[in-house]
């Protein structure tokens, strides 16, 4: 495994509450005796479609999991309502909406979130997170291509989960 590969699949399980030892292989994690669960940020610039989104899939995927996770979904310039075919969408294929309104990101949820998922998001105005910070800047704006953006997004999510439940099963 390359060390790129071991140092991303590091920052998940830390994520997830999972913790390795000293220089121990990634297979050799174990879980972290934590009352408070592990806090997830979703951001994006609008905190209305991307993050809500990745928040709602997230939600899910470690609920069916058996996964402790505290999900969070914020913007950097938050608008002043969900997307309408973000509320839309999640509604017809059976999820909860995670928000009723974006705001915008705080200093505070950068100091309590695990991790980061910034997706598209400037966040040199806020400050430096406590937890790691993964990029996904690979996801479309969902104003341009909705398919696309929730593809990915959904891509992203089970990745992360996926790749926890495989190192949990080890």
């Amino acid at each position: 495994m390359s060390w790129a590969r071991r140092a991303r699949l590091r920052r998940v399980l830390l994520l997830l509450g999972l913790s390795v030892a000293g220089s121990a292989t990634i297979a050799n994690a174990r879980p972290v005796q934590d009352p408070k669960p592990p806090t997830v940020l979703f951001m994006c610039p609008h905190g209305a479609a991307k993050s809500v989104l990745a928040s709602a899939y997230f939600q899910r995927a470690a609920s069916e999991r058996g996964l402790n996770v505290r999900v969070i979904s914020a913007g950097t310039d938050p608008d002043a309502q969900v997307a309408p075919v973000v509320v839309n969408h999640l509604k017809a294929n059976g999820y909860e909406v995670p928000i009723a309104q974006p705001r915008r990101a705080t200093a505070d949820d950068m100091a309590q979130a695990d991790v980061v998922i910034s997706i598209g998001c400037d966040l040199k105005d806020l400050p430096a997170p406590r937890g790691a910070v993964q990029k996904w800047d690979d996801v479309p704006a969902p104003s341009e291509d909705f398919a696309a953006a929730d593809a990915k997004i959904k891509e992203h999510v089970l990745k992360l989960i996926d790749e926890l439940v495989r190192q949990q099963k080890r």
